[in-house]
């Protein structure tokens, strides 16, 4: 059998463009190829510190985590040690700590472990974006409970909201979707077994459901684009027969409905459990959703700095974009409207030397 053929990394030039077939990954720095996103950061490699590994989104990218929706002209985020200067190139984000950061080999990239990177990310995610990338990272086998926790009880940015996320985080979810739905259950108290098998009172197999309501014969599952091609229509079929000779009732639900009908999610929730429907007990998750990347809200929060993170991220950045250290803070995600829009200081902030 022949082996499998592993794109070689690009060529790599600094300085003017070398002409045609070569891409532009930032100003100055060229790299042959057509490798996407892994093509870039092998380009950024050639101009990194030696011990600079990425990390944040980018290494979340990198590992093929579920992500919320991002925009296109997303900055590269790479951490450092403080006992070298910083990297100070556009499109570039360094994040500076104490002592030399721990790192995987990715895709032949230094990336930091999964904990540093989720770490990172809870600085600037909202919880409910972040819950799903934890997912991922535990489904993919990338990340262990205990090494979040470890993390997690470090004095450092990004570790409170990594513990506020970790009792929501399950790693038998098993897709982004799956995550949402089941953090929509759970904030609403509604107790949910994910993944659970169940079996007909004879022991025969009915069904692998995505969300068990405990104590119940209903399960909650997220149907995907997926569900609507022809193949798979055929084996959702002969499963509902099972599902209904088995007196069990399955209920779907779409992404639209899982971001604009919570309150018929609860409702169908409450009524399966013999719980009296209480439009309060929506609240919290419309709260999750405002800050989220899911939704339009939280993207105008992150682009304005309006929203709870875009706050922190606008406080807590320590090198803007554009790659100039300390200039300004910097909107986390999308460029600021003009009203929002701070002139260039000569000062760098305070914090801009913190880990």
């Amino acid at each position: 059998m022949a082996e499998k053929q592993i794109d070689p990394a690009p060529l790599v030039r600094r300085g003017r463009s070398p002409g045609a077939g070569w891409s532009r990954v930032a100003r100055g720095l060229h790299r042959s190829g057509g490798l996407g996103l892994l093509g870039d950061l092998h380009a950024w490699s050639a101009v990194l510190r030696p011990t600079a590994a990425f990390t944040h989104l980018t290494a979340a990218q990198v590992r093929g985590w579920w992500l919320p929706p991002l925009p296109e002209d997303l900055p590269v985020w790479v951490t450092q040690t403080m006992a070298q200067n910083a990297s100070t190139r556009s499109g570039l984000v360094v994040i500076r700590r104490r002592g030399i950061p721990w790192y995987d080999h990715v895709g032949g990239l230094r990336v930091s472990t999964a904990a540093e990177t989720l770490v990172t990310c809870a600085i600037d995610l909202g919880l409910l974006d972040l819950v799903v990338l934890i997912d991922a990272a535990l489904h993919q086998g990338d990340v262990t409970i205990a090494e979040l926790e470890e993390v997690a009880r470090q004095h450092r940015r990004g570790a409170p909201r990594l513990r506020e996320a970790m009792p929501y985080v399950e790693g038998r979810s098993e897709s982004a979707w799956e995550t949402l739905l089941r953090v929509l259950h759970v904030i609403c108290g509604i107790e949910v077994e994910p993944q659970k098998e169940l079996f007909t009172a004879d022991g025969s197999f009915v069904a692998r459901a995505d969300l068990w309501l405990v104590g119940t014969e209903r399960f909650h599952e997220y149907d995907g684009d997926d569900h609507l091609e022809r193949r798979r229509r055929r084996k959702d079929l002969k499963r509902d027969g099972r599902i209904g000779r088995a007196d069990l009732e399955r209920r779907g639900y779409t992404s639209a409905d899982v971001l604009t009908q919570g309150v018929s999610i609860l409702r169908d929730a409450d009524e399966a459990i013999g719980r009296e429907h209480d439009l309060a007990r929506i609240r919290p998750w419309n709260d999750l959703l405002r800050e989220s990347l899911f939704t339009p809200s939280g993207r105008r929060g992150s682009a304005d700095g309006s929203g709870s993170r875009g706050r922190r991220s606008r406080q807590q950045m320590t090198w803007a974009p554009d790659g100039r250290p300390g200039h300004r803070p910097t909107h986390l995600f999308f460029p600021p409207p003009a009203s929002h829009r701070q002139q260039p200081h000569r000062q760098r902030p305070a914090d801009s030397q913190n880990p």
